[in-house]
């Protein structure tokens, strides 16, 4: 029999009048028949049980079902994203750090870099905040911003000592499109900001990116 502590039961505790899936609903059945293969509940009560579980359609109208089975909880909506002002870190010491593909943008990010490099590609990313603030530091290592279009780069708070800012973002920014504030120091290193290269906008079409 189907082990259904396996089961893609999602995490609890979130908001009952959310859509539940289809892989939500496979997870409930799952619960159900093993409860009916150890005798807690008979046939006829899970074939309604079933019933009720493919005509449900929000999380709320799981719950009861699973409710009454010892160790399973009925499935919830998934965790929310991290807190957007819930600082990014990147540190890289002699190896290579990229924050790529589609992700959460914070208010704030560091990236740090000695001898090694990082890359940070927001082309990808989620940005609900209308500014955000990198601060980067760099020994012999680079660091490299890649923004979409649009976006609003600023690099005048960059202190270089023997190293090199380069910003190539330099576009007229779209209305309600993000500010990047970079900030920071460095020393032999390179800041270098850009828009996708031809390479990278293949790949988020290969992707299904826009």
């Amino acid at each position: 029999m189907t082990d259904a502590s396996r089961a893609p039961v999602p995490h609890p505790d979130h908001d009952p009048g959310l859509r539940a899936s289809d892989a939500d609903r496979e997870a409930v059945a799952e619960v159900l028949r093993e409860a009916a293969g150890d005798g807690r509940i008979d046939l006829s009560e899970l074939h309604e049980r079933l019933e009720r579980t493919f005509e449900a359609k929000t999380y709320g109208e799981l719950a009861p079902l699973t409710a009454d089975l010892p160790g399973h909880r009925a499935p919830t909506a998934p965790a929310p994203p991290p807190s957007v002002d819930q600082p990014m870190v990147l540190k890289s010491g002699a190896g290579d750090i990229t924050q790529i593909g589609h992700w959460e943008v914070p208010r704030r990010i560091s990236a740090h870099s000695r001898m090694g490099s990082v890359k940070i590609d927001f082309s990808q990313a989620v940005c609900r905040v209308p500014e955000v603030a990198l601060e980067v530091k760099a020994g012999m290592g680079d660091v490299t911003i890649v923004v979409p279009h649009g976006w609003s780069v600023r690099t005048h708070g960059v202190r270089a000592h023997v190293g090199s800012v380069r910003n190539k973002a330099v576009e007229p920014p779209a209305p309600g499109a993000p500010t990047l504030e970079v900030t920071g120091s460095l020393a032999l290193g390179e800041v270098l900001v850009r828009y996708p290269n031809r390479w990278e906008q293949w790949l988020r079409r290969r992707d299904g990116g826009a």
